[in-house]
């Protein structure tokens, strides 16, 4: 349901899109508050571009209602929204020089031309191209055409932005460079940014808020790290980062936890508020849990002997893959040092621990 908050700018209520055999958006409530960064996450055909090509007009709602700073859409074009939308493809004309570029909107429409030409330096200015006025997009890079669109989109003076994969056609060094120049620019223009991405990096290092979305429904609204710490289901879980998830089911209460019956794990007693009876996921993210050649002493850790069967390198980091005697695959975060990469090779006997405050009873 919508936040109550008075402080909203795009209120999305109750909205579903059908296509012929399809439900593309499925009774969507969420609320967007002024001058935030919101992300729309989830995979390819969840329904997250459907939904903001609504909020954009380029799509009309079957059921619902799209309201923009106080108004409702139904009857307003997209031209006469105030949004305005930067699409995975940047859409620059390449005839044109960057200012001109940026000064297409204006003329089409009928600013003043005494304004046309402060307006587009300072949208230039916004996005770091304020002396590259006079090239044109082939003589830029990349990254640089992408500003060229931002600007271009800035320059109406919007309320709500709108991004739809702005960084996917960039190499990776790149787009984290533009993650964090996007998040300052948000910052800067102090307008509502909402993107769309399927990067679940992208959306955790920019948005201020996250809408995860799966097969045309709202999952979880939260901010990056409730949704990491706390994800509400399996699927939040899953797609927010790596996690382990064990299945088990709740046979009973002790005191303030809960007893999970697993297959390869025995009885396991965690500290959580779930139901005292039923099938349930426990999830456990790779870096909480420790990896050591010998048993870990102490009673307070949950612990599982298994075999190395990978090791992938990522620098700073590995990542373990172990397979444990009841046939469980746990992933491991380990930091390597600058001797070695890591004291763990495939076919290693190890055990692995965690603490049980680390794990994470999913119901859904």
């Amino acid at each position: 349901m919508p936040d109550a908050n008075d402080d909203v700018i795009v209120s999305i209520r109750n909205v579903s899109k059908r296509f012929p055999g399809v439900v593309a958006v499925d009774d969507v409530s969420i609320d967007i508050r002024r001058n935030e960064f919101f992300a729309l996450l989830g995979p390819s055909g969840c329904g997250k571009t459907t939904l903001l090509r609504m909020i954009a007009g380029l799509e009309k709602p079957t059921e619902g209602e799209i309201v923009i700073d106080g108004v409702d859409m139904a009857q307003t074009p997209p031209n006469r929204r105030p949004v305005n939308m930067v699409f995975q493809s940047y859409a620059v004309f390449p005839h044109m020089t960057v200012e001109q570029n940026v000064a297409y909107g204006l003329k089409v429409s009928g600013t003043p031309q005494a304004e046309i030409g402060p307006r587009v330096q300072e949208a230039l200015d916004m996005v770091k191209l304020g002396s590259y006025g006079s090239r044109r997009p082939d003589q830029l890079s990349g990254g640089q055409r992408q500003r060229v669109a931002l600007a271009r989109a800035l320059v109406k003076r919007p309320k709500v932005l709108l991004l739809d994969e702005p960084l996917s056609a960039l190499d990776a060094k790149l787009r984290e460079q533009m993650q964090l120049e996007l998040a300052r620019l948000q910052q800067t223009v102090g307008i509502t940014f909402i993107i769309v991405t399927h990067d679940q990096d992208e959306a955790l290092s920019m948005a201020n808020r996250i809408a995860v979305m799966n097969q045309g429904k709202v999952s979880q609204v939260a901010g990056p790290g409730e949704l990491y710490e706390q994800p509400r289901s399996r699927f939040v879980a899953d797609f927010i980062g790596k996690v382990n998830l064990i299945d088990a089911e709740v046979t009973g209460v002790k005191g303030d936890a809960v007893i999970c019956r697993t297959g390869g794990f025995g009885d396991l007693v965690l500290p959580a508020a779930a139901p005292a009876s039923g099938q349930v996921a426990i999830a456990v993210r790779p870096e909480k849990m420790k990896l050591s050649a010998a048993e870990p002493r102490g009673k307070a850790a949950i612990r599982v002997k298994g075999r190395v069967r990978d090791v992938a390198y990522y620098g700073d980091t590995s990542h373990v893959f172990v397979e444990t005697a009841g046939g469980q695959e746990l992933s491991v975060n380990i930091q390597n040092d600058r001797r070695s990469h890591s004291e763990f090779h495939r076919g290693d006997d190890v055990w692995v621990s965690w603490l049980p405050e680390d794990s994470l009873i999913l119901t859904e």
